[in-house]
């Protein structure tokens, strides 16, 4: 029973933690996470340079649309989306894992704030990688499919052999495997499906 004017025990349990000093080990150990900085930036600059490439490819396309044949503009463009495809995963990777391994970015509210960020931790953002790996697996594999037509026919020349069409193949599916993989060891591990 509490005394009038006292704070109740749940009350005092559920006010938010105030933080208190590290010792100096800890401290060290704790902020080593900030060592992975550099890495973030340096993914900013890739992001970069998949803009710079997209942007490349577009002129290239636009400016050869005429000449380009039905197949030729769909493997351009199925590059370009490649491209954006591996763009998104480096912004998954970027925000999602500066936001879990490094500090809050404190977008809560922000309108621009991406949805899955809000309940981001390691085993979402592996899962979500995994998808985004899939993704891309699969565009390369449908261009390969494209240009597999040509594999065998004397006036038209193709950079894939049917040795390298079925390996890509077999790639792609252990992709697959691997993610559902990760999401069942997750689910598993994660009463409920709570966490996510």
């Amino acid at each position: 029973m509490s005394h009038p004017g006292e704070t109740p025990h749940a009350e005092r349990a559920s006010a938010p933690a105030v933080a208190k000093a590290l010792r100096p080990l800890p401290l060290i150990i704790f902020g080593s996470r900030w060592l992975q900085l550099p890495l973030y930036l340096g993914l900013i600059v890739a992001q970069c340079v998949y803009v710079f490439l997209f942007l490349k490819e577009l002129w290239h396309l636009v400016t050869h649309a005429a000449s380009f044949g039905e197949q030729q503009i769909m493997l351009v463009v199925l590059g370009l989306i490649d491209v954006v495809m591996i763009s998104n995963l480096l912004i998954m990777v970027i925000v999602g894992g500066y936001e879990t391994f490094v500090s809050r970015l404190g977008l809560q509210d922000h309108p621009d704030q991406p949805e899955w960020l809000s309940h981001v931790n390691a085993s979402v953002l592996k899962i979500k990688l995994a998808m985004a790996i899939i993704g891309i697996s699969s565009i390369h594999l449908l261009r390969t499919f494209i240009e597999a037509g040509n594999i065998g026919n004397a006036g038209r020349t193709t950079d894939y052999t049917v040795t390298g069409v079925i390996l890509q193949t077999t790639i792609h599916v252990v992709f697959i495997i691997s993610a559902i993989g990760i999401a069942w060891v997750d689910k598993m591990t994660v009463p409920n499906g709570k966490g996510h």
